[in-house]
């Protein structure tokens, strides 16, 4: 099974890479200049040229604050991109999985989202991902769009490892607290992807094309993340500070986000039997991994 990914750069790009142990599977992940999503004809180009079997589009314009000032360049990318990707997927009779986010809600749900649950985006992030979303779900018929959440890993800019970077000249970080969500390793999202693919591709689908929700198990705030994330890097020998919580209103953005990111998972693990580890297995292993990449100048 040949599985190309747009998107060289990103998180979810290099663990999926590390995540294809299988040897009956390939994963070709190809970013920009040779595949820019948002380049119609390069997304052709690399479609014919790779002749793969599914399609994981996880190119996606991140920055959430710049978009708000940007909104030309996150449509192009989130919204007409993931489109190119799968009207290339459906030419070529192939299946694509569509990375999507908490963001496409407002967050003013109690309890964690269904996948039926009404959307209503309170950004230009969220509002171009569940444009790409629609677009996506009427370009490939045999569509999986994988809504996830919080993403970190050893790599890139995420949480974790901003918070060990200011541990390292602050001795207290203000951390939001009246946020909620489940904080999801990227390995780990990545094992289930590959997983996914592979029994898409084995049982042709088998009339479960759709929205899914993909987060680790369990939920926490911004602040009981980052204790974790300390907790963690004393044992390691990283950097550590004391944390202060704060409301969501002490830490004004250009972008507003959702005070709820919770997702409810039991459409992924009715249908086809996968569930996520709890989110505090993937923090240690993070916390390990980096400070093995600190230790040999890596990091």
């Amino acid at each position: 099974m040949k599985i190309l990914v747009s998107g060289r750069e990103g998180q979810l790009a290099r663990s999926l890479l590390e995540a294809a142990v299988r040897p009956d599977i390939q994963v070709v992940s190809i970013g920009r200049p040779e595949f820019d999503v948002a380049d119609e004809k390069s997304v052709i180009a690399a479609f014919a040229r790779e002749h793969p079997d599914i399609a994981v589009n996880a190119a996606a314009y991140t920055a959430v604050d710049k978009a708000e000032s940007e909104p030309a360049v996150a449509h192009a990318v989130n919204a007409l991109g993931a489109e190119h990707v799968a009207k290339a997927s459906a030419a070529h009779s192939i299946p694509i999985i569509h990375i999507s986010t908490d963001y496409v809600f407002d967050g003013k749900k109690d309890g964690p989202y269904l996948e039926s649950d009404p959307t209503g985006p309170i950004n230009v992030y969220g509002l171009t991902k569940l444009e790409g979303e629609q677009r996506v779900a009427k370009a490939c018929e045999r569509h999986l769009i994988l809504r996830t959440a919080w993403l970190y890993s050893p790599w890139g800019t995420n949480f974790p490892k901003t918070m060990l970077r200011l541990a390292a000249s602050r001795p207290i970080i203000s951390v939001v607290e009246d946020q909620l969500g489940s904080p999801t390793y990227v390995p780990d999202l990545a094992s289930t992807i590959i997983e996914l693919a592979t029994r898409v591709i084995d049982e042709h689908g088998s009339g479960r094309w759709g929205t899914y929700h993909g987060v680790a198990q369990g939920e926490t705030s911004w602040f009981g993340f980052a204790r974790e994330i300390f907790r963690h890097a004393a044992e390691q020998g990283l950097p550590v500070a004391d944390i202060a919580g704060i409301p969501t209103s002490a830490y004004p953005t250009p972008a507003r986000r959702p005070a709820n990111s919770r997702l409810n998972c039991d459409k992924l693990r009715r249908s086809f039997g996968l569930e996520l580890p709890d989110w505090r297995l993937g923090v240690s292993d993070c916390m390990a991994r980096l400070a093995a990449l600190a230790q040999a100048g890596e990091a």
